[in-house]
């Protein structure tokens, strides 16, 4: 997988395909970070990080500190390894259940993105605890298997058998 933009712009972030994650196609990336242009966050959560796709390209375009959680250790090693491609960056990877360490942090981020596993997930307890923890103007981007899951204040695309849903803390 390539970084799609930025300084790291090019740059291959090591995969696996013994790990559990799915990560986030191309197209979806690029249309998520088009949206978030320009890109302003400086404290950026990367939720089931999986490949840690998501936060990675957020470094590149500009992030200072990326925390990335993820429970899967294979997932971990690549995170770590993947890391050391970039300078001048925070990176913490925690490995933990994602709602578990939402529910034990104090921290509030610029941008959250939460791309659990499809399948039987509570999107509204996720959102409502995600929403806790973002900053004012904060944005949220909960990617899901394309469904009926709706939030009230949120934009919604889709993507083939792919929804993301965005949110904006006001």
């Amino acid at each position: 997988m390539k970084i799609l933009g930025g300084q790291y712009k090019g740059l291959n972030i090591d995969t696996s395909k013994i790990t559990s994650y799915r990560p986030t196609q191309a197209r979806v990336r690029k249309s998520i970070f088009d949206i978030l242009t320009p890109f302003t966050y400086s404290n950026v959560l990367d939720l089931y990080s999986g490949s840690g796709i998501l936060g990675f390209e957020s470094a590149s375009r500009g992030a200072e500190s990326i925390t990335f959680v993820e429970i899967d250790h294979k997932a971990i090693n690549l995170l770590i390894k993947n890391k050391n491609k970039f300078s001048n960056h925070i990176f913490h990877i925690v490995k933990k259940r994602s709602t578990a360490f939402l529910n034990n942090t104090d921290e509030n981020y610029d941008l959250i993105f939460a791309d659990p596993p499809y399948g039987n997930m509570d999107y509204m307890e996720l959102m409502n605890i995600c929403i806790e923890k973002l900053a004012k103007n904060g944005k949220l981007i909960l990617e899901m298997r394309n469904n009926d899951f709706s939030f009230a204040g949120a934009i919604v695309k889709h993507y083939g058998e792919t929804k993301i849903i965005l949110y904006t803390k006001k």
